[in-house]
């Protein structure tokens, strides 16, 4: 009988893990070898989802993803086996702290039982424990993409979409307000452009670019490209970073990202991500936007925009 395959999702659920986590894992240590459907789409088989499982159970024990990634499934049950006898279950013990999927599985529970008071705890806990680059990247990305295969999916409904957005955001604003740069540091403006209306992604760059040390104006979801283009030249600034999540078929917003970049300094740079930033590709690439996968794209492409500065001083 031929392997049965697994869609990414059925292979989240299956694990335990967060789509986010599973590719995460595959692209940047090559902890599963998924097979493609004609459209690239991953299929997981049984063999792929026994390894994720072994590798969930083994860094929730404490080891580093990139130092187990690579190890045949033998050495990662032997691993798994040697961690359970001697008891290094991170979720067991009040002095370890929980594993970044600990933490997500526990915000996604709050948020399934609308408990706001939890889902903020968790999120202060793990501002804690993972610092404030951590946190983003490990915590708060995942989560959000969770969120939005959930409501995609029909797991959870628009209201749990809402109310987890609503508690994100105020844990966003306040880890921002705590950073940003000096009064010369580059400015940047943040938001999303007409008829885009989902602004976490937003709200993830705004903390980013304020820990990296930016001037950083968010200007919020859904607004026209004019309006993007007042306050960039207002505050003078280096960039503008768009976020697009949905929809990924808006025959309205390549019009809008064109008229956005014209009436943009050309000193000022387009930065442009999100799950609905493939869709516009082709416009993106027209207008040179610089394309950004995920949060650790959005971070290098920061640096590189803020060397010229560095190098004027020099």
């Amino acid at each position: 009988m031929p392997d049965a395959l697994h869609p990414i999702h059925l292979a989240a659920r299956l694990t335990g893990l967060s789509t986010h986590v599973i590719r995460i894992w595959e692209q940047r240590y090559r902890a599963v070898e998924p097979r493609r459907t004609p459209a690239n789409h991953r299929l997981y088989s049984q063999n792929d989802i026994e390894r994720l499982g072994v590798l969930r159970d083994v860094t929730h024990a404490g080891h580093n993803i990139s130092q187990v990634a690579r190890l045949s499934n033998d050495e990662l049950r032997a691993l798994a086996a040697s961690a359970s006898a001697l008891g290094l279950h991170a979720s067991r013990s009040p002095a370890a702290k929980p594993a970044p999927d600990v933490l997500l599985d526990q915000c996604l529970a709050s948020v399934q039982s609308l408990d706001g008071r939890a889902l903020d705890d968790t999120l202060k806990r793990a501002g804690t424990t993972l610092g404030a680059q951590g946190v983003l990247h490990r915590l708060v990305a995942p989560l959000t993409q969770t969120l939005g295969d959930r409501w995609r999916d029909g797991s959870i409904t628009a209201a749990h979409e809402h109310f987890a957005t609503a508690h994100i955001r105020a844990f966003l604003s306040n880890r921002a307000k705590s950073f940003g740069g000096h009064e010369s540091a580059p400015a940047l403006v943040v938001a999303t452009p007409s008829g885009q209306l989902h602004e976490l992604g937003a709200l993830l760059v705004d903390a980013l670019a304020a820990n990296l040390g930016w001037n950083v104006t968010c200007l919020g979801a859904s607004l026209p490209a004019a309006e993007i283009a007042g306050a960039a030249r207002q505050i003078r600034a280096r960039a503008v970073a768009l976020s697009l999540v949905y929809p990924e078929d808006d025959a309205n917003l390549p019009g809008e990202l064109t008229l956005l970049r014209e009436s943009l300094p050309p000193e000022t740079a387009l930065l442009v991500g999100g799950r609905a930033m493939p869709a516009y590709r082709e416009t993106l690439v027209r207008l040179g936007a610089i394309l950004v996968a995920d949060l650790v794209q959005v971070g290098l492409a920061l640096d590189r925009l803020r060397r010229p500065a560095r190098e004027a001083k020099r």
